[in-house]
């Protein structure tokens, strides 16, 4: 072979090395960061302040049916294209964004067909929906599950679409900062390549500038963009209502450019939209089965046919559910919407209908907070006003020298010192009683004799116990002494006097000692 023959392949090949679409390899270690997700060098980051995007509010019509999808099939150019345009009322509590096989699909590297995800999810439609590292399993770009956060990009800049608590519809580029808002956080979020169309216009060439092209693996942005292939979007209309597109084809044979694509969804009245992850994982599910024509090969040796691609998320349209599905974990969703417990209040049973907690003396309850007899108030932390007592401070009372009633039981009758609160464990001592005989103890002049009437009773007992205890003493005490046959003698020769002596003072008619003599 000549120098020059060898000199012309040399440059040859190294023309064929440099000039080939690259390809993204799975990322080192490296080049992740902490949180798992690929960290490309030349890809933009916004972590702080609020990225370029458009918000509009989601149409909340509850009236069926949930979704209509229609089929497709259009001229273009020389050939013919064909797909699914399905139009959702509603998205707030009829799409979700799922992981692939089901919760914690992306954590396991795990990857599924729309079919197997969709059908243990229960979907009407389903279409494919994030990036994914199609040698490693890899899940990329930002993801919120129903409510759930599964990951963040940390601010790579892509296209993303998303459904706030709220129901508002976002489409664009968000910062870190936006992602992780809890004000009106997102219960929906996944992440594309290339915002299509921007208020009613095609938004390509800006985003050819702004775009992490790294995220998709065709090959340069520029050629991801111009390439015809199947293709996949989510937009919304002019109504609020959320628009999910998906286009049968084969990457450089059939199917549409990004260019026409986003004519075409211009065209049907879209407003904003995003392009989704598309080629061969391109795939449309209605009712639980495979709607579309994949473009990848079956494996052997069923060659001649064509296969879904495993995936990672997808776009799930399903019947009405509510958001967050367990009404805030005070209520139970009944056909889409919450049926709030006691005391609840909201669409998704999150505000309380008492102001503030009903403390110690009353409870919460669906006209707000219900307070116990003797109390009032917003919180039921205020004593019936002078005058009134028991329930809701209804009842009336008047007692004499301006003393004010009970508040819980209306009489007037509390120990020296004690009034209001402090008289309620006394009262209901003094109270009870003359309830169960009836008595009215809100009468002032009936409620004060009979309570006077006690207290004398109760002094009048005790002087009769104070006289009656000694003399019994007395009289026990003879008795033991008028039992003895003898006098016991004392260590000095004499006789103890103790028992003649009490005798002769308090009994002398019953002994007399005159004739106890002195012993020798």
């Amino acid at each position: 072979m000549s120098e020059g023959l060898m000199k012309d392949l040399l440059l040859w090949l190294l023309f064929g090395l440099f000039a080939r679409p690259s390809i993204l390899t799975p990322p080192t270690e490296s080049a992740m960061t902490g949180d798992g997700h690929q960290q490309s060098l030349d890809c933009k980051r916004f972590v702080h302040g609020h990225g370029t995007h458009e918000s509009w509010p989601s149409n909340n019509q509850s009236r069926l049916p949930v979704v209509e999808s229609k089929v497709f099939a259009s001229r273009l150019k020389k050939q013919f294209v064909s797909g699914h345009f399905t139009v959702v009322r509603d998205p707030l509590r009829t799409v979700s964004v799922l992981e692939p096989g089901g919760p914690g699909g992306c954590g396991t590297h795990k990857m599924a067909t729309v079919e197997e995800t969709a059908r243990a999810a229960g979907c009407l439609y389903a279409q494919n929906a994030g990036y994914f590292n199609t040698k490693t399993g890899h899940c990329l770009g930002n993801i919120v599950s129903d409510g759930r956060m599964v990951m963040d990009s940390g601010g790579v800049q892509n296209a993303q679409f998303g459904i706030r608590r709220d129901g508002t519809l976002v489409f664009g580029y968000l910062s870190k900062e936006d992602v992780l808002d809890l004000s009106n956080p997102f219960v929906q979020l996944i992440s594309g390549v290339v915002w299509l169309v921007r208020n009613g216009k095609v938004n390509i060439k800006p985003s050819l500038k702004a775009e992490c092209g790294k995220t998709q693996e065709t090959g340069t942005l520029q050629q991801f963009t111009d390439v015809i292939s199947a293709r996949t979007a989510v937009g919304h209309d002019a109504q609020g209502r959320l628009i999910l597109f998906h286009l049968d084809g084969k990457t450089s044979e059939r199917g549409m450019s990004l260019w026409q694509m986003a004519d075409f969804l211009k065209d049907k009245g879209v407003i904003n939209a995003i392009n989704l992850d598309g080629g061969g994982s391109s795939t449309f599910i209605a009712n639980g089965s495979l709607a579309s024509y994949p473009s990848d090969e079956c494996s052997k040796p069923e060659k001649s046919w064509r296969c879904a691609r495993p995936v990672s998320t997808i776009l799930c349209v399903h019947p009405h559910r509510c958001q967050p599905p367990d009404c805030s974990g005070h209520g139970q969703c009944v056909a889409g919407l919450c049926q709030c417990q006691e005391g609840w209040r909201g669409a998704v049973c999150n505000f309380s209908t008492c102001q503030s907690s009903c403390g110690a003396h009353g409870v919460c309850a669906a006209s707000g907070c219900v307070c116990d007899a003797g109390w009032r108030g917003q919180n039921c932390s205020q004593e019936c006003p002078s005058g009134f007592y028991g329930d809701g401070c209804k009842q009336t009372c008047s007692c004499m020298n301006n003393t004010s009633c009970h508040h819980i039981f209306g009489n007037c009758s509390c120990p020296p010192g004690f009034y209001g609160a402090a008289c309620e464990k006394y009262g209901r001592i003094l109270v009870e009683p003359l309830l169960t005989l009836g008595v009215d103890t809100s009468d002032p002049t009936q409620s004060r004799w009979l309570t006077i009437t006690a207290i004398l009773s109760v002094l009048l007992l005790l002087s009769l116990v104070a006289h009656v205890l000694p003399v019994c003493q007395r009289w026990l005490e003879t008795r033991r002494c008028r039992d003895y046959d003898y006098l016991p003698l004392t260590t000095g020769g004499g006789v103890s006097l103790q028992c003649s002596t009490l005798i002769g003072e308090s009994d002398k008619g019953f002994m007399d000692n005159s004739h106890i003599t002195e012993l020798p």
